[in-house]
């Protein structure tokens, strides 16, 4: 049996490890399903998702509004908290 090392803070680690407990696995157990199952299926078996701040269609917007800033096009409010 090999053994495979990876870095993670120590408040993921902690996270992790509890999330594991709680669906009945161990960290190593977890990896190891996870592994099998990307060979099985030649894929990474979960979806990956780019932070949505960075999407072209969130970049956009925010485009537009530096656009209206600049062309004075806006009006200023204070923060409401409810």
């Amino acid at each position: 049996m090999a053994t495979v090392s990876i870095r993670m803070d120590d408040s993921t680690k902690t996270a992790f490890e509890g999330f594991c407990d709680s669906i009945g696995l161990t960290v190593s157990a977890f990896f190891n399903m996870t592994a099998k199952v990307a060979l099985r299926e030649n894929r990474i078996p979960f979806e990956v998702k780019a932070d949505p701040f960075w999407s072209e269609e969130n970049q956009a917007v925010l485009r537009e509004s530096i656009k209206q800033i600049n062309e004075g096009k806006y009006s200023q409010h204070d923060l409401i908290e409810v």
